[in-house]
């Protein structure tokens, strides 16, 4: 026991350089947005194996017409590590390092904060305002918040602190009367490699770092908060919604009930979604490091109570996803579990297709919304390029719930199409597919082209079925011996501008299947 905890005691300096900061960077000065990305591979500049005969290639769709609304028109914003909230006709995303800004469509962002420097929009002076948790955490910066609108009306805002080399953390309460601030600090209330909230010895493989906090209302009114980052692993607290502080009493030292991680396994960023199609709470992480060539990427598990147990796609049970007893970063442990829905990708750019295609990295530590209104889940998240070093952007992707119950995401961003109904054959023709797999992959995934022939048969280097449901939307997909289910979609491809055919499917083993239609004119 005195080696081992010797050894955690050694790693501790480094343990966080791939939190969730987008100024931590491994082993070296902070990531500067204009630095260069690890290299890629060109999907333009690949070549075919030799022994793939050449494809026809063709637009699915092409010739019919699907009465698509005019393009739609994006204006982007960089929050890194976006929680998203509504209030006053807006939705507002909330980042690390006090970033924020707020939409009406998930299309066209304004920015209205990027940092910690006086003259924040939400926080006028925010280093005179958190100067306690910033002495605390020797830091001059936020991380990821999450703001929540109370019963009472006033908008709390969860912020947390954090030293970034060592799980020296906090998490902290401020309160506005409006969602845009100004936002006045109530104090730390949960504290990490301090003492715990119930007394006791804070041990780092085994208890939370105290950032990334979500705080929820559950289906039946109670008040959770779900956080955690690396460390000891994801924790869930049971909140008072009138102080908007933790009940007292709570289990692991005060900590609350663990949900997964332990053993300095690169986990963070959890978000709990309640869906009332299935009764399942869905809880989101983002494995891996959040720099370009840091793999992150998202993933799911659920369970009927908001406690857990939560389980993924292949029935394993959360709990068990951490590294092994001395482990650091151990990434193929943790690998096997969680249902992956995206990870870094791009797709092929073909023959005919104009213009180049955008290469995504790192996508992840993500937040959700469900509109009961149009009945519809968004994805909301940020992501890297693979031509822009560091740099990162807000995106917002549609989710979809497939037969088995478990949310597949959209392969485009969100453009407000509606067009979810076809026939077969509105679907024949070339297909680029995304595999993701199971993989915390650092480089992205590179769509296969293949045909989906009118008699239901796929052609191309890939083998295998495609269906279309009875409802007109349902995707029933064969590769390779590998069922996936989904929904079939109309999508605005940016890349080259056009509207194009598009499916997200997921096999029963929880293997998310992307396809886009060939984008000819």
């Amino acid at each position: 026991m005195k080696k081992t905890k010797v050894f955690a005691l050694l790693l501790l300096p480094v343990f966080l350089l791939l939190s969730c900061t987008p100024d931590a960077s491994p082993g070296g000065p902070s990531p500067s947005p204009d630095d260069t990305a690890s290299p890629s591979p060109s999907p333009e500049d690949a070549s075919p194996s030799p022994a793939a005969p050449p494809l026809i290639l063709t637009a699915p769709g092409a010739g019919f017409d699907f009465g698509d609304p005019p393009p739609p028109v994006f204006a982007n914003a960089g929050v890194h590590d976006p929680s998203l909230f509504y209030g006053d006709g807006w939705y507002y995303v909330i980042g690390s390092h006090l970033a924020s800004a707020k939409t009406q469509d998930f299309m066209q962002w304004i920015q209205l904060s990027t940092d910690t420097r006086p003259g924040n929009a939400l926080v006028p002076d925010p280093q005179t305002e958190f100067a306690d948790a910033f002495a605390f955490a020797e830091t001059t910066t936020l991380w990821a918040s999450d703001v929540q609108q109370m019963p009472c009306g006033r908008w709390f805002m969860y912020y947390c602190v954090c030293i970034g080399h060592m799980p020296l953390g906090a998490i902290g309460l401020a309160i506005a009367d409006h969602p845009e601030g100004p936002y006045a600090d109530q104090g730390m209330f949960i504290r990490s490699m301090a003492t715990p909230p119930e007394g006791g010895r804070y041990d780092a493989t085994i208890h939370p770092n105290a950032i990334d906090p979500h705080v929820f209302f559950c289906n039946d009114g109670d008040f959770w908060m779900v956080y955690g980052s690396y460390s000891g692993g994801i924790f869930i607290l049971s909140m008072d919604p009138v102080s908007g502080l933790p009940y007292l009493g709570q289990e692991n030292l005060g900590y609350g009930r663990k949900l997964l991680g332990g053993h300095h396994s690169r986990i963070e960023g959890p978000y709990i979604q309640y869906s009332p199609h299935t009764g399942y709470y869905y809880l989101f992480l983002t494995f891996g490091g959040l720099d370009a060539a840091g793999g992150y990427n998202m993933r799911i598990a659920r369970s009927k109570d908001v406690m857990g147990p939560y389980f993924d796609a292949r029935g394993q049970n959360m709990i068990d996803c951490r590294g092994p007893h001395g482990s650091f970063f151990d990434d193929r442990a943790i690998e096997p579990y969680g249902t992956k829905i995206m990870g870094g990708y791009q797709f092929r750019r073909e023959e005919g297709e104009p213009g180049r295609t955008t290469g995504h990295l790192s996508p992840g530590h993500n937040s959700t919304y469900y509109c009961a209104e149009t009945d519809r889940y968004f994805l909301i998240f940020h992501t890297r390029f693979t031509d822009r070093g560091e740099a990162h952007e807000v995106r917002v992707h549609e989710m979809f719930m497939n037969a088995n119950g478990w949310f597949v995401v959209s392969p485009f961003r969100f453009d407000n199409g509606t067009v979810r109904s076809f026939t077969s054959e509105q679907l024949t023709g070339s297909w680029k597919l995304i595999d993701h797999e199971q993989d915390i992959n650092t480089r992205p995934k590179i769509s296969t082209t293949v045909n989906f022939l009118p008699d239901g048969t796929v052609g191309g280097p890939m083998s295998g079925s495609w269906q279309l449901g009875a409802d007109g939307k349902t995707a029933l997909i064969t590769i390779d011996g590998v069922l996936y289910t989904g929904v079939f979609l109309r999508s605005w491809d940016n890349d080259h501008s056009m509207w194009v055919q598009a499916f997200t499917a997921m096999s029963d083993e929880g293997i998310a299947l992307w396809g886009a239609g060939a984008a000819l004119k």
